[in-house]
């Protein structure tokens, strides 16, 4: 595996761009697909895009196994369809120490490609679904925050804004 790469955290300007769909599938892609592993691997989470290490190309990976053994990769993940609502409990590493409840299906079809250009379409449900709607949400350039109850939002931009003035 490569080092690992820095995790944006918000409120980053970065996190809140749209990425670029990939359309070559080819060495940089692999080192970006490496570089996104390595650092999932390195934390607690399960899933990361690479917007959330800089790159804005719409590339995601996760890994639900909770022993790093099953790595999925997405590439040019369209999601098209969403079936079974519910309230869910999220987090972020990019928005390192928050968490909330985020209305999201948990069951949903989505069409990618791996990354070596072999289109796939998979069915995901519960953990999975709601993971690989969070970070599509990234490729948006979207956070999960946005999806809190404003209340809840103000709260966090404002502790945000005092983080990156130092207090």
């Amino acid at each position: 595996m490569t080092p690992t790469r820095p995790i944006l955290e918000y409120p980053d300007p970065r996190l809140r761009r749209p990425s670029a769909p990939v359309s070559a599938f080819d060495d940089d892609l692999a080192r970006l697909v490496e570089d996104l592993l390595s650092t999932l691997y390195s934390t607690s989470g399960i899933g990361l895009s690479a917007p959330q290490i800089g790159a804005l190309q719409r590339v995601l990976v996760m890994d639900h196994s909770g022993d790093g053994t099953a790595p999925e990769v997405y590439v040019n993940p369209e999601i098209l369809g969403r079936a079974a609502f519910g309230i869910v409990e999220e987090s972020c590493l990019s928005v390192p120490g928050i968490t909330g409840n985020v209305f999201r299906a948990t069951r949903l079809r989505v069409r990618a490609r791996d990354q070596h250009g072999t289109p796939f379409e998979h069915e995901l449900t519960d953990m999975p679904a709601v993971c690989l709607q969070h970070e599509v949400d990234h490729l948006n350039g979207k956070l999960f925050i946005d999806r809190l109850w404003f209340w809840r939002r103000l709260l966090i931009r404002a502790r945000a804004g005092r983080k990156k003035r130092g207090g």
